[in-house]
């Protein structure tokens, strides 16, 4: 089944499976396999869990979602290989990770394209969103929907970052994506590209200095045991792509496919609220257990003046006619 049938499905599902039960639709038994590198109560984890009940229901038990949490079955790049070869099912990870085979995903790890949230959502929800998923079933992959990690920010072992010039010559953890190792080395860093699961070992060996994340990862892998200083800069926003493998999808029936699309969605909105939610509070344990600083807005703005080329960089590669749109539609609502 194409994408473009698959998505009309979505629109229709809402409706059908209120009206349909499991029995009466084309539902057969299945059980899947759903894997992140983030741990058991983290909001990614949450939202797996959330989908997986939401799935059980409208199927009247017949699709079962099993969640592996943690990074048990392999870091993102590994998860992101068998996935695509169809043996893991379903992920969620950074969209932008997506960028070494889909070039138009490192668009989302522009640096501090979104001002927040609502921007986030409106682009991510909207057309360019569908554009961005629409082209990831050529690469083995269906995009679900965008579920979010948040903003990320800056840790390290060595010094508080007050000024942009304090992050010079920092050993900086990135994810192995070329984007985030520009964007570190144009600010005086040395950029180390990592696996996640093996950061913490890391720091602890003092192998390298610091990373960057969002609160809720740096808390729910308990980053403050090995690292003290914590920087609010908010740099990059991370939506997190739940994918499919398109191995698994095209083998489900359109009623599978539909509820599984639909739940997909409205598991987003919940983990997108406990993500949100629960930031405030997330913040203040880590206070509590990090020196917490807090980026001026003149330093940011320094920090956005030394990545512009980056941006420029990445604009090409992108397409610019795309990044047009995108910086067009900010632009709209941030006059509003």
């Amino acid at each position: 089944m194409n994408i473009e049938r698959f998505l009309g499905h979505v629109a229709a599902a809402l409706c059908s499976f209120g009206l349909a039960t499991a029995a009466q639709a084309q539902i057969n038994e299945h059980t899947f396999r759903f894997t992140t590198t983030n741990p058991a109560g983290h909001p990614i984890v949450a939202g797996a869990e959330k989908w997986a009940a939401l799935v059980q229901q409208k199927s009247g038990g017949k699709i079962t979602i099993k969640i592996f949490p943690g990074g048990v079955l392999g870091a993102d790049d590994q998860v992101l290989s068998a996935t695509r070869r169809g043996k893991i099912d379903f992920t969620a990870m950074n969209s932008g990770y997506l960028q070494a085979r889909i070039r138009a995903f490192a668009l989302l790890d522009f640096p501090f394209l979104f001002n927040d949230e609502k921007e986030a959502d409106a682009i991510l929800d909207g057309p360019i969103g569908k554009q961005l998923a629409d082209k990831t079933p050529a690469k083995g992959l269906i995009n679900l929907a965008f579920w979010e990690l948040g903003f990320r920010n800056l840790t390290n072992n060595k010094r508080p970052i007050i000024k942009m010039e304090d992050i010079s010559g920092l050993k900086i953890r990135v994810i192995p994506s070329s984007i985030y190792s520009d964007t570190f080395n144009a600010l005086g860093a040395e950029a180390v590209p990592m696996p996640f699961p093996e950061v913490y070992r890391a720091m602890k060996r003092r192998t390298i200095d610091g990373h960057e994340n969002a609160l809720s990862v740096i808390e729910a892998n308990k980053i403050y045991e090995v690292q003290k200083y914590l920087t609010i800069t908010n740099h990059v926003y991370n939506p997190q792509s739940l994918l499919a493998s398109k191995k698994t999808w095209d083998k489900l029936t359109a009623d599978e496919q539909s509820l599984l699309a639909s739940t997909a969605i409205e598991a987003g909105k919940f983990e997108r609220e406990i993500s949100r939610s629960g930031e405030a509070q997330t913040l203040a344990n880590l206070q509590k257990l990090m020196q917490v600083n807090v980026l001026s807005h003149d330093e940011l703005a320094k920090l956005r003046t030394s990545l512009q080329p980056v941006i420029e960089k990445y604009t090409v590669m992108v397409g610019p006619e795309l990044v047009g749109q995108v910086q067009s539609q900010l632009e709209k609502m941030r006059k509003k």
